[in-house]
């Protein structure tokens, strides 16, 4: 007899629905002497939500199901409520839902990306996730949403205006390894992934924006924070979208002696880079003449320097570019 009473299975929109009341009343700040069932079944109620949007070991996706589990998703507030009530979920369940709000941000409904509409709406909840950086416990999973959710180019530009883009240089350097390996990762998100965007936001903000980049990034005292930065400039400035930015801190005397600094440095990865966005300097046809000068003074250090330059493995691109930089050099007179 049990078996004809067995409940319905529950749809994806009643997954959504029966969550967003757990969240609700947890948001409101309501605890009973029930309280840990409630968690235990917000906790089964998130994972039943990743295994709609992923699948599991038996089976694939059904795209209705993610797409009517999405639609009920941004139909009301549940995705602010999951991000808000994030420090009140236990680690695992944080982990789900960090899965769930990255997937989300990739499920189209009728050719929509809803959660772009959804969070161009709520866009405060960039803040919310940004400010996560300072929380060591919630740092890496409001991190990982956070990239997900700056796929969609109005929400990068969002960030890329604010004042949260002067914070990055702060997170990237903050002494717990993980959580500025993170931030790092966001930060070079922000500024690889939209490139007309990023375009602008370099021409707007070039000042202050390099003279961080320089004195916090590339000229930190930690090597892992030097690395990936001179990294990522190369990166930047070799994008050709990029290329008025690019030209402007090749015309720069400080911004050439850092780099030369870079080349001098004993770890041979940092070399590297730093050569990749030094021949831009070597390269440039209207060198100012203080840069000439400099590289002039010291040209028979750097020819030497050169000489010796070899990548791990054997790159013909990278020799081509020595080759020329070399004869760029050799060939300089004073202005």
């Amino acid at each position: 007899m049990k078996s004809l009473f067995k409940s319905k299975p529950k749809t994806p929109a009643d997954l959504v629905r029966q969550t967003r009341d757990l969240l609700i009343f947890i948001d409101s700040g309501g605890s009973d002497t029930k309280e840990s069932k409630r968690d235990e079944k917000v906790s089964k109620l998130i994972r039943d939500l990743k295994q709609v949007l992923y699948g599991d070991s038996q089976s694939e996706p059904v795209s209705e199901a993610c797409a009517q589990l999405t639609q009920e998703f941004f139909r009301e507030n549940t995705l602010r409520l999951l991000i808000i009530c994030l420090p009140r979920l236990n680690l695992e369940t944080r982990k789900d839902a960090t899965q769930v709000v990255a997937n989300l941000q990739r499920q189209q409904v009728q050719s929509r990306l809803i959660a772009c509409d959804y969070l161009e709406k709520n866009i405060d909840l960039m803040d919310i996730m940004i400010a996560g950086y300072e929380n060591t416990d919630l740092a890496l999973h409001y991190g990982a949403m956070l990239r997900e959710c700056i796929r969609h180019q109005s929400v990068a530009r969002y960030v890329l205006e604010s004042e949260h883009m002067r914070k990055f240089f702060d997170y990237i350097r903050l002494p717990n390894f993980d959580i500025a390996s993170d931030a790092a990762a966001t930060f070079k998100e922000l500024l690889t992934r939209h490139k007309s965007t990023v375009a602008e936001f370099l021409s707007k903000n070039y000042d202050w924006f390099f003279a961080e980049y320089n004195s916090k990034l590339l000229e930190s005292t930690n090597y892992i924070t030097r690395r990936q930065a001179v990294k990522l400039l190369g990166d930047i400035l070799l994008d050709r979208s990029n290329s008025a930015a690019m030209t402007r801190y090749v015309s720069s005397l400080d911004n050439l002696r850092i780099l030369m600094n870079l080349l001098r440095e004993s770890s041979k990865s940092i070399q590297i880079e730093a050569f990749h966005v030094f021949k831009l300097f070597a390269a440039n046809q209207n060198k100012p003449a203080d840069i000439v000068g400099i590289l002039v003074t010291n040209r028979s250090k750097l020819l030497r320097l050169f000489a010796d330059f070899k990548t791990e493995k054997e790159d013909e691109q990278f020799e081509a570019d020595k080759a020329l930089v070399v004869k760029e050099i050799a060939a300089l007179e004073p202005k």
